[in-house]
C-alpha cells in the first residue's frame, strides 16, 4: 500500500514538473490562434454618437458589400456575412497563413433612442459605415433665451 502512495507521488511530481517546465518555456508566447476560437472571424468595429446618430464602423475588406447582412432584432444590430478563403491554387506551398476566413455575425445593443425606419449602410475601402438616426423626441434641443 505504501509503495502505491510513493508510485503515484512520483509520477504527480513529474507531471508538476513537466507542466513548470512548459510554462516557463511558452511564457510570453501569443496562442489567441489555437483552441476552440481559433478558425473564427468578426470584423473589427468602431461606435461613435454625435447628437443625431449613432455610427458603426466595421472592416470588412475582400467581402462583397452585397453579401452582407445586416438587421435589427430586439434592439440589436445583427451584421452577417461571410469571408471566403481564395480558391486553392495547384504548386503553391504555404508557410505562413495569417488571414483568416469564415462566416461571422457581430451584434450590437442599441439604445432605445434610435429610430429603426431610417438605419442607412455604405460601404467605401472595405470599411461598412452603418448610421442610426436618433429619434427626433431625444435630440438635444437648443433653447434660446430671450431678453426683454
Amino acid at each position: 500500500m505504501a509503495k502505491d502512495l510513493t508510485k503515484w507521488t512520483s509520477v504527480s511530481s513529474l507531471q508538476n514538473e513537466i507542466n513548470r517546465m512548459f510554462d516557463q518555456f511558452f511564457r510570453g508566447w501569443d496562442f489567441s490562434g489555437f483552441g476552440p476560437e481559433a478558425g473564427t472571424w468578426a470584423p473589427s468595429i468602431d461606435l461613435a454618437e454625435t447628437d443625431d446618430n449613432i455610427v458603426i464602423k466595421a472592416e470588412i475588406p475582400g467581402i462583397d458589400p452585397k453579401e452582407v447582412d445586416i438587421s435589427i432584432q430586439d434592439n440589436n444590430l445583427i451584421i452577417k456575412g461571410e469571408k471566403k478563403e481564395e480558391k486553392e491554387e495547384k504548386g503553391k506551398n504555404y508557410y505562413r497563413m495569417e488571414r483568416s476566413y469564415g462566416k461571422f455575425s457581430r451584434s450590437i445593443d442599441l439604445p432605445s433612442s434610435v429610430d429603426t425606419s431610417k438605419v442607412s449602410a455604405e460601404c467605401k475601402n472595405g470599411v461598412l459605415e452603418i448610421t442610426l438616426p436618433k429619434k427626433e423626441e431625444v435630440k438635444p434641443k437648443q433653447i434660446t433665451v430671450k431678453v426683454s
